[in-house]
């Protein structure tokens, strides 16, 4: 399966890009992954900061995109779940799916809308930069677990 990753900003902390380029690493032999960093809208205002995110992350998504927004009031799965999830989307025929981490604001309504999902890594509130390297590990797990492979207990 193709992964695309759209991701607000871009990592900043040392221990995350290590991280995450882990991960990348660990990934490679089960999914083509790209990275698509947006930027980040300004600060002064909350909701046009989240119009300006959703408006550059919109633009980069087809209409017969599968999207998969990261979202805290999302559902919530298992490692074991996410796996199946992601599994059934390639027997459906999906060949490529599109996975979102809006900014620290969060997403605004045309983003929300335009998922086909909302997960959540947790009810915590996480800082956007920390989920990019949590979805990344969980994509790995994930794909672990699809091949039967040990890595998941």
């Amino acid at each position: 399966m193709h992964v695309r990753l759209i991701a607000v900003g871009k990592l900043r902390q040392p221990y995350l890009i290590a991280a995450a380029d882990d991960f990348r690493r660990r990934l490679r032999p089960y999914h083509r992954l790209d990275e698509i960093e947006v930027r980040a809208g300004d600060g002064s205002d909350a909701a046009r900061a989240m119009t300006a995110e959703a408006e550059a992350i919109l633009r980069l998504i087809a209409p017969a995109d599968q999207v998969w927004l990261l979202e805290r009031s999302g559902t919530e799965l298992t490692s074991a779940a996410l796996a199946a999830r992601i599994e059934a989307l390639a027997i459906d025929g999906t060949s490529q799916l599109t996975l979102v981490i809006a900014g620290t604001y969060g997403a605004a309504p045309a983003l929300l809308a335009r998922a086909q999902f909302c997960w959540s890594l947790s009810q915590l509130t996480l800082l956007h930069e920390w989920a990019r390297a949590l979805v990344l590990e969980q994509l790995y797990r994930a794909a672990k677990i699809a091949a039967n492979e040990p890595y998941h207990h």
